[in-house]
Parts: C-alpha cells; sequence; structure tokens
C-alpha cells in the first residue's frame, strides 16, 4: 500500500525570523516615494547617536543586521550608507527614497543595539541631569563629555550646514541638547513594546 505524505510548504528560518521582527511593526499609509523625510531624518540621527556612543558603530549596525537575520535588507557597508543617505540634512544626500521594509529593518537594528547599550544610556542620561542640577559643565563627566564630543564632530562632519534645520544647531549647546534627546529616544526604544512605540512616532503627522 502506498502512502502519500503530504508536506505543507514553510518558510525558511531565515524568512520566519524577519517576517517575526518586521511584521511586528505596522505598515503607516505613505506615499508610494517611500519614507517622509522626518522619518528618514530621525532615524540617521538614532543611528548617528548610536555611532557616538560605541566606537565601530557602523559595524556593530552590520553585525546586528546578521545576527537578526536582516542582511538581506542591509546587505553591507554600501547599502547601509545608502539608506542613511536618504536622510535629506545630509551632505551625501543622495534623493533615494527609502522604502518602508528598509525602515523598519533600521528601526529593528537601532533598538537591538539600543538594548544592549541600556546601562550605559541609564547612566548618561543620569549624569546629564545630576550635572545640570548641580550647575557643573558636562564636561567633568569623561563619558557623558566624550559621547556629546563624538555625537558633535559626526553631525557636523555629516550634515549639510546650508540646509536650515542643520543651521539650526550652530553651537556645542544646541547640538548636546539634540544628542541628549537622542539618547531618551534611545532609551524610549529599550521598555516595553519600546520599538513599536517609537516606529509609529516616526509618523506622526506623516500620513499620505
Amino acid at each position: 500500500m502506498n502512502l502519500s505524505v503530504s508536506v505543507m510548504p514553510t518558510n525558511s528560518p531565515q524568512d520566519q525570523t524577519k517576517s517575526l521582527f518586521l511584521d511586528n511593526l505596522p505598515d503607516p499609509l505613505i506615499s508610494e516615494r517611500g519614507c517622509p523625510p522626518r522619518t528618514r531624518q530621525q532615524i540617521d540621527l538614532i543611528l548617528l547617536a548610536i555611532e557616538a556612543l560605541e566606537l565601530g558603530g557602523s559595524e556593530a549596525m552590520l553585525f546586528a543586521a546578521k545576527e537578526l537575520e536582516l542582511q538581506n535588507i542591509v546587505k553591507n557597508r554600501v547599502a547601509l550608507w545608502r539608506m542613511r543617505s536618504s536622510n535629506p540634512l545630509r551632505r551625501s544626500y543622495t534623493r533615494r527614497p527609502l522604502q518602508l521594509e528598509e525602515a523598519k529593518a533600521l528601526v529593528v537594528i537601532a533598538s537591538h543595539l539600543a538594548r544592549r547599550l541600556t546601562v550605559l544610556i541609564r547612566q548618561l542620561l543620569l549624569a546629564y541631569q545630576q550635572l545640570n542640577e548641580k550647575q557643573v559643565p558636562l564636561e567633568n563627566h569623561f563619558r557623558l563629555s566624550e559621547y556629546l564630543e563624538r555625537f558633535r564632530a559626526h553631525f557636523r562632519s555629516r550634515m549639510n550646514p546650508r540646509r536650515a534645520k542643520v543651521a539650526a544647531y550652530n553651537s556645542d549647546e544646541k547640538l548636546n541638547e539634540l544628542a541628549i534627546s537622542l539618547l531618551s529616544q534611545l532609551l524610549f526604544c529599550t521598555g516595553t513594546s519600546g520599538m513599536q512605540r517609537f516606529w509609529s512616532s516616526l509618523f506622526d503627522g506623516e500620513v499620505a
């Protein structure tokens, strides 16, 4: 007697993993041209803050893409650069769209790295609060000062000073405020459903 066995089609482990992460982020109703400018700016700035927190930040992002099995989207350093250069504030702005799947992958990676850096992020935010309360210069805290200095250097080297939104950050103090604000956003990503809430915040008022 012949026994026929029907095999149900299954997704590969990579597809399942990709679906697990990316499908947790809802698809907002946006233009066919891809993510809005503010969304692209915010994602790139969050990644800039991670680079300022951690030496070799770009390499950490690529490694995270492999860990999370998102390397079919974030394939290599060039692909990562092209996605981030969709930020219209950049000197290297390429006018390429950032598709939803790409934006989701970058947010998943950023949230993954933020969780790994949670202790450091909390320490820096606490140090900032304490120094402000005591009216002590931020330079007195070596690790916080190092983060702020790196962030300012990254921002000034990569953003186009001819753009009005970039020119608005024309002092160390204003860039420090931006860097601290981004630290708070990174901490937000580490909380319960933080990644999903951060993703939704990127499209507030930006739906088509």
